[in-house]
Order: C-alpha cells, then sequence, then structure tokens
C-alpha cells in the first residue's frame, strides 16, 4: 500500500479505499494550477491524496472569495452534487500546493451509494463539514469586521502549511477575502503596529 492510499483509508475502510482506487485516476498538479473553473463540467469527483486545494467563487466582476480548503482525504462535494445533476461547476478549485488527486468518475461515484454504505457516509460527512464552512464565511462576511477576517484567513493557512511565514501578496490577500489591496494593506499595517503581524516583502508572519 501506498502512501496515497493509506491517506484515503483514514477516512475509509481499506476495503472501499482500495475500490476507489481500482475505478479512479491519479493526477497531480503544481501549486497555483487551476484544477477546475467555474462552469466546467464536472466529469469526476476529486479525492485529495496530498497536498491541499483552495474552494473559491467569483461575481460577474471577477471579485473572488474563498470559499474552504479540502485537504487529504476530503473531497468537494459541490463537485459531486453538481456531477450526479448533470451541471456545471459553481467554483473554481485551485492547487494551493503541490496535490496528488485520486479522481472517480461521476457515473461511478453515483452507482457506488446504493452498493456501498460506507461510501454514502462519507458523502454525507463531507456535506456536513462543508455546509459549517460555508455557514462560517457567511457569518464572517456578515458580522466580522476586515481585520477579524485577515486574522482568521491568516491562522487558517499557517495551520493548514505548517508554518510561521505565509507567502501571500497583499493583492492575493485581498483576492481571497473579496475586499481591496488598499483596504487589506491599511489593516496589515495597523495590525503590525498592534504587534498581531509582522510584515516582509510577499509574505506575512503571526506574531
Amino acid at each position: 500500500m501506498n502512501n496515497s492510499q493509506g491517506i484515503t483509508e483514514m477516512y475509509l475502510s481499506k476495503q472501499t479505499s482500495d475500490v476507489l482506487h481500482e475505478i479512479g485516476t491519479v493526477k497531480s498538479y503544481a501549486e497555483g494550477e487551476v484544477i477546475m473553473n467555474e462552469n466546467a463540467y464536472i466529469r469526476a469527483i476529486p479525492i485529495v491524496l496530498t497536498g491541499s486545494i483552495r474552494v473559491m467563487r467569483s461575481d460577474e466582476e471577477g471579485r473572488e472569495i474563498l470559499l474552504y480548503y479540502i485537504r487529504p482525504g476530503e473531497s468537494c462535494i459541490m463537485s459531486f452534487l453538481g456531477g450526479i445533476h448533470r451541471e456545471t461547476s459553481k467554483v473554481k478549485a485551485i492547487a494551493e500546493e503541490n496535490v496528488e488527486i485520486l479522481f472517480i468518475p461521476i457515473e461511478k461515484a453515483g452507482s457506488l451509494i446504493q452498493d456501498n454504505s460506507e461510501w454514502l457516509d462519507y458523502i454525507f460527512r463531507l456535506y456536513h463539514k462543508r455546509f459549517e464552512e460555508l455557514l462560517s464565511v457567511v457569518n464572517e462576511v456578515a458580522f466580522k469586521k476586515m481585520d477579524d477576517r485577515i486574522l482568521h484567513y491568516l491562522q487558517q493557512k499557517q495551520k493548514l502549511t505548517d508554518k510561521k511565514d505565509i507567502n501571500i501578496t497583499h493583492q492575493e490577500l485581498a483576492d481571497e477575502l473579496g475586499s481591496s489591496r488598499v483596504v487589506v494593506s491599511r489593516l496589515l499595517k495597523q495590525m503590525e503596529g498592534e504587534g498581531i503581524v509582522k510584515l516582509g516583502r510577499n509574505k506575512i508572519s503571526l506574531v
């Protein structure tokens, strides 16, 4: 058993994991590479084996906002639901770091629900997790100040990468939070003055 398959088994039994690897295809993407674009047809369900994916949503003016991350052993429930109903993707998926993904053909992922109760339970658990994450995004946008959102984002990023320094520009941070670079830069400078963060060239460190 290779390491990638072992990660799948963190969430599913070896038997179900073996079935998924038999019917799926493993592909690799480099950091920053687009895995799925908005309005693209969904032909397979991604399960992350190594690395991580960030899922974004954009408006008509091209502004984007981060919805959630997909980590090893997890999948994108929005891809699953969209694929089952033969709809196009409502989100964009980007490799947060070098990532390895197991793609399960949508027709096989759907039929597996009838034959494997563990797979169905996996889908429901992911649905619950993503629903809570989306509620958190709504709560932040509606009720939290931008500086609180910036801090929460940086804490999430630090936890995901397990690194003290977060390599990101002010523009990239603004894009992921659905704000402007001017606002984000001003708040980061204020946070640096309060000893919350330390700013460097294209990087931010939590103090």
